[in-house]
Order: structure tokens, then C-alpha cells, then sequence
């Protein structure tokens, strides 16, 4: 083994594992390398509709680019395999797999440029199996076709051009400082939409480029307009919130009326219950759309950034790429981020109306609570003063039972031969018992009420 490979050896395991991984990702996607006269058909798989799933999303894409490989007997990649491209003789294919979507890309070569009449009738599309086609119903949400053909600098035909594309809106302009592109971003009735370049002397890889950014300009464009059917079906919802919180915030300004025709506990628990519902409705609507109105954001950033890249220059009476996108696509967005923001704004409106009516329902459970301890205070306060009514009874009772025994034992000693007299030992034992019987009971109740001082203090 020679030093400089064991050097080289050495010097790999020094590698962080996600180094070449990662410095290969910005070489993932290369752009296809096409000179004019050149077709293509491109279309763009959405298998997912929401928040979906990275591992079902990539196992579906591959399925779908295996079935296509199997059919003309080539490899497919690997299941972790993003990019893919093969030459099949008659026509090329490139696959790339997004976060979303995953896009195929036919090119055919021409041996000359055809008539514009002509130009969208022999398209790539015709090699790719019709079965394999048939089993992507419902999954398609971008199909273009695109004509890049030769043109010489100067020359107009802009209305052969225009015979093409059956929408009114025609956008066209110059870019990349040697190239014209045109389109109308509308499905034709063959149910593709359609995009022509004309190469006026685009250098290497140019061609490649630029259509790449037009495609990638459709598909960005028609991904972020999928947010767009959640804001408008969002909008009634969120107004039907906003009128209940309205009624809700209402019913709260009776608090301030007297007390008469003010709303009672009862009502309030109601209110609470009623506002905790439209939290969690609200709720509910947010988590729907919180991914799609950040995906849609994100790709109108790269439909704006791919446009940046064009540098558009304006053709005489033709509106830009720019100009038709700031128009129709950036309202579109407008909408989804404006009901991101009503969505993030009526949360707090709901917040603050929780808020408030849980304090105001604290406030008036303290107020029940008080009363609570004012009665029990009362009542305590009762049976104390009954307690000592009893306890002078008892004092009595005691009493009255010791003079007795008192009287008893009198009785005894003067059976016994003693000069006693049972009566005169009997009163005068009278104050004596009374005032020890009063005494103890007393030390028995300052006992006890010490050591109940003295635990709670303790507690």
C-alpha cells in the first residue's frame, strides 16, 4: 500500500458522516443538457394531500418510477435515490423526488426545427406507455409541454407564436440576454400547458437551464396555489367564530350592568364552555392549514427567486413573467397569508376573552368562597357559645351528682358513730364543689384549646 493512499486513508476517517452526503446534495439535481431543436413533456406527481408522510410519499414516487423502468427492462434506483436520468434511445427521462411531489421529464430531439403549426403535435409523451400513464389519474397536478426551438435575433413571430396558445393573456419576454420565452400559463385542450423558447444563442448548458427554471416556475406556481382552496373554505369558518365571539363578548358587558339583570355564575360557566369550544374549533382549523400555508409561502419564494433568475427584459406589448405573477399568483397568496394572520389573530382574541372571563369567574368563586367562611365563622361562633351553655349545665350536673356522693358518705359516717350531720356537710360542701367542679372544666377547655393552637401552628 503506497504512503500517499494510506495518508488518504487516514485522512477519511477523519470525515464527519454527513459530510459527503452533504456536499453532494447541491449536486442532486443537475439541470438537463439540451440544445434546440429539442420537445419536452414534464409532469409533476402530488401523491399526498396533507401533511404527508416522507417514507409513503417516497415509497409510492419510486413504485410509480419502477413500474415505467420495468417496462423498457432498465434498473430503477434505490429506494433512497432522489435523482434519476436514462437515456432510452428515442427519448430521455429525468426523475427527480420532492418533499411533495416528484416530477418526470421527457426529452426528444429533433433533427429540425418544426413548424410552429405542428410543433405540439409530436411530443415525447407518445413513447411513454399508455398504461403506465392511465395509472397516474388523479395524481398529476402540473403537465406541460415545451418547445425549445431555434430563432435568429430580430426576427418576430410573435404571431405564429400566439396561434399556439388559446388563452388571451399572452406572456412573453426576453431573458438570459439570448433567449425569448412564451406561454400562457393556461391548460390547452389537449390538457397540458404549453411553453415555447426560442434559443438565439444561448451558450452550453444555457438551454438546460432555462427551461429547467420555467418548469420549475410552473410547478412551484401550481404547488403554491394548492393552499389557496384552504384559505377560501377557511374564511366562513373563521367569520362564524368571530360572530360567536362577538355575541360572547357582548354577553361579558353585562357584568358592568347592575346587579338586577346581570348574568349569574351559572351563565358564566356556560360562557366558559362556549369560548373553550371556539378555542378548540379554531384550533382545529390552524393544525389544517399550518403546513399548507407554510409550504405554499415557501414555493411562491421559489416561483418569485426563479423568475429573479430570468432577468426579464420587456417585449414591445407583451406583459412580463414577473407582471403576470405579481397580478394573479401574489393575490393568491395574499389571501393564504392573510388568513394565516386572522387565524393567529383570532387566537388571541379568543385567549384574552378566556382570560378574562376565568378571572371573572375566579373573582366571583372567591366572593361564593367568602361567604362560605363568613357562614362557617358564624356557625363556629354558635356552637361555642352553645358549647359554654352546656358546659355550665354540665358544671351544674357535675356538681349536683358530687354532692350527692357527698351526701351519701355524710350518711355513712353517721352510721357508723361519727357526730356528723349529713345535711350541714351536704351545704356547706355546696360552694366547694361548685367552685372545683367550675375550676377543672375550665383547665380542661384552656387545655385543649392550647393544643389546638399549638397543631395548627405546627400545620
Amino acid at each position: 500500500m503506497s504512503l500517499a493512499y494510506r495518508a488518504t486513508a487516514d485522512f477519511a476517517k477523519l470525515n464527519h458522516p454527513m459530510r459527503v452526503p452533504l456536499s453532494a446534495e447541491i449536486h442532486s439535481r443537475p439541470f438537463l443538457q439540451l440544445q434546440a431543436p429539442e420537445s419536452l413533456t414534464h409532469f409533476a406527481l402530488y401523491v399526498q394531500q396533507d401533511h404527508p408522510s416522507q417514507k409513503l410519499h417516497r415509497s409510492t414516487q419510486h413504485e410509480i418510477l419502477q413500474q415505467l423502468c420495468a417496462h423498457y427492462g432498465v434498473a430503477a434506483p434505490g429506494p433512497q435515490a432522489r435523482y434519476f436520468f436514462h437515456d432510452f434511445g428515442r427519448f430521455r427521462m429525468k426523475w427527480e423526488c420532492h418533499t411533495e411531489f416528484a416530477t418526470f421529464t421527457f426529452v426528444e430531439r429533433a433533427d429540425t426545427d418544426p413548424d410552429f403549426r405542428q410543433s405540439f403535435q409530436k411530443v415525447p409523451l407518445q413513447h411513454v406507455p399508455q398504461e403506465w400513464l392511465a395509472g397516474l389519474h388523479g395524481k398529476i397536478i402540473v403537465a406541460a409541454h415545451v418547445l425549445l426551438c431555434s430563432g435568429v435575433e430580430g426576427s418576430d413571430k410573435t404571431e405564429a407564436i400566439a396561434a399556439l396558445f388559446q388563452g388571451k393573456s399572452l406572456v412573453g419576454s426576453n431573458v438570459a440576454g439570448a433567449a425569448e420565452v412564451w406561454t400562457d400559463f393556461l391548460i390547452q385542450p389537449d390538457g397540458f400547458s404549453r411553453f415555447v423558447v426560442r434559443d438565439m444563442g444561448l451558450r452550453e448548458f444555457q438551454s438546460g437551464r432555462l427551461v429547467g427554471r420555467l418548469l420549475e416556475i410552473e410547478t412551484y406556481r401550481m404547488m403554491a396555489l394548492l393552499g389557496l382552496p384552504n384559505a377560501e373554505a377557511s374564511q366562513p369558518l373563521l367569520n362564524g367564530i368571530e360572530g360567536e365571539l362577538a355575541d360572547l363578548t357582548a354577553t361579558l358587558v353585562q357584568a358592568d350592568l347592575p346587579a338586577e339583570v346581570r348574568i349569574d355564575a351559572r351563565e358564566e360557566g356556560h360562557l366558559l364552555h362556549h369560548i373553550t369550544s371556539l378555542a378548540a374549533r379554531l384550533e382545529k382549523i390552524s393544525v389544517n392549514n399550518s403546513y399548507r400555508f407554510a409550504a405554499s409561502q415557501a414555493y411562491f419564494s421559489l416561483v418569485q427567486a426563479r423568475i429573479h433568475e430570468l432577468r426579464e427584459v420587456r417585449i414591445a406589448g407583451i406583459q412580463t413573467l414577473a407582471e403576470f405573477m405579481g397580478r394573479r399568483l401574489a393575490p393568491a397568496m395574499h389571501t393564504c397569508t392573510s388568513v394565516a394572520l386572522r387565524q393567529e389573530a383570532l387566537a388571541k382574541r379568543i385567549g384574552r376573552s378566556n382570560d378574562l372571563l376565568r378571572t371573572r369567574v375566579g373573582i366571583e368563586q372567591e366572593g361564593q368562597n367568602r361567604k362560605i367562611l363568613q357562614s362557617l365563622d358564624a356557625r363556629a361562633a354558635q356552637q361555642l357559645r352553645l358549647q359554654q351553655a352546656v358546659e355550665g349545665l354540665s358544671a351544674v350536673a357535675i356538681s349536683y351528682y358530687t354532692l350527692g356522693l357527698i351526701g351519701y358518705a355524710g350518711k355513712a359516717m353517721k352510721a357508723g358513730g361519727l357526730a356528723v350531720n349529713p345535711d350541714i356537710l351536704q351545704g356547706v360542701a355546696v360552694p366547694v364543689v361548685i367552685a372545683a367542679v367550675w375550676l377543672g372544666l375550665r383547665r380542661v377547655h384552656h387545655h385543649i384549646a392550647e393544643r389546638s393552637t399549638a397543631g395548627a401552628r405546627t400545620a
